[in-house]
């Protein structure tokens, strides 16, 4: 199809591990000509900062509109809501771009969102002009032409995508800003919108340790581990007598606990001068650092991405979800790095396997 003739309107769980690579997507369709509308839930609109030129954003209701809090909210009762209330909203959302005459000639949804695809197939085509009328028809009668998009690529899991290839199944990545990725734009350096507010010295202090000798550990924006456990890691990163920087999340209300996690942290920091604790970072940046040496890593698909295209050797410390089948390709199939064993009697990572 003609991409230039085509509105994209690209719909993403409001979390940041999907709003990422949704908008780096958009952003390779921006170059080729053509017009982007990004729909998230109205919770993430004022974190929305930094937005590429080309790009609008729209937003649906979840039903929590001020930001959901799994430490006050139930998380049933959210995705509840959210099918309840996000097919009716995306719908009014698909229906005043056309009444701007923008109307969508094509949807994509990321995972967490499956009743997308309902809103694709019952809307009524009425407000499309005629020219695609018929386009629109066909699309919603050929299963043939409805595609999955999988943030992959042929390099990396050739196998896997060849088995799967009768799901009409894409490779589009890995979905990285340009300037980490394929250098074909340099001023594509972030991703462009960030749900976390993140200190900007980090770079700095970076700059002051030598080649490969800092440890980076992150384990994303939603995992949330014991405070026992961090304490462990903390000890671990301590003994290890390596500089490190790490991403510890202040406690925002959001999760039960998170404040006696973050403390549990900040009274070991008189035993880490040589290192540095950040809410938030550029992870891209971070990675492409001559002076990281290692990831900690909770196997989030992104961040794993990341530290592939990032060439960093990885300590793999999955949590949850597709997180332990990520740590096996990278310990058994793709060699980048090992995985941390876990004391099955106590439930956790000891300082000293760290």
């Amino acid at each position: 199809m003609m991409v230039h003739n085509h509105h994209f309107l690209l719909a993403t769980f409001p979390a940041q591990g999907h709003i990422n690579p949704t908008l780096q997507f958009a952003k390779r369709l921006i170059c080729i000509g053509a017009q982007i509308t990004i729909a998230t839930c109205l919770s993430a609109q004022h974190h929305m900062t930094n937005i590429p030129d080309g790009l609008t954003f729209a937003y649906f209701s979840d039903g929590y509109d001020d930001g959901f809090k799994p430490a006050e909210h139930d998380i049933q009762h959210y995705t509840s809501e959210l099918k309840r209330r996000g097919p009716k909203t995306l719908t009014e959302v698909v229906l005043a771009l056309a009444n701007e005459q923008r109307p969508v000639t094509c949807l994509v949804y990321t995972l967490l969102l499956p009743w997308v695809a309902g809103v694709a197939r019952e809307c009524e085509y009425s407000f499309v002009i005629e020219s695609f009328r018929e386009q629109f028809d066909e699309l919603v009668r050929d299963e043939a032409k409805i595609w999955v998009l999988v943030n992959t690529f042929d390099a990396l899991e050739l196998d896997a995508l060849s088995v799967i290839k009768k799901f009409n199944l894409i490779g589009i990545g890995p979905l990285l800003p340009s300037a980490f990725l394929d250098g074909k734009d340099p001023t594509d350096t972030s991703f462009g919108s960030d749900l976390l507010s993140y200190s900007k010295d980090y770079i700095e202090w970076l700059e002051t340790k030598e080649k490969l000798s800092v440890v980076y550990v992150s384990f994303g924006s939603l995992a949330v581990l014991e405070k026992h456990q961090m304490e462990e890691i903390a000890r671990g990163l301590i003994q290890s007598g390596r500089p490190f920087l790490w991403v510890v999340r202040k406690p925002d209300g959001r999760v039960k606990g998170d404040e006696d996690v973050y403390q549990a942290v900040n009274n070991l920091k008189e035993e880490m001068k040589e290192s540095l604790i950040v809410p938030w970072c550029s992870q891209v940046k971070v990675l492409a650092h001559h002076s990281i040496g290692c990831f900690v890593i909770h196997c989030g698909w992104n961040s794993t991405l990341e530290s592939l295209v990032g060439g960093v050797p990885v300590v793999a410390f999955p949590q949850s979800s597709d997180q332990g089948t990520n740590a096996k390709l990278i310990q058994d199939v793709w060699k980048t790095g090992v995985r941390v064993q876990v004391n099955e009697k106590e439930k956790i990572v000891e300082s000293e396997e760290l």
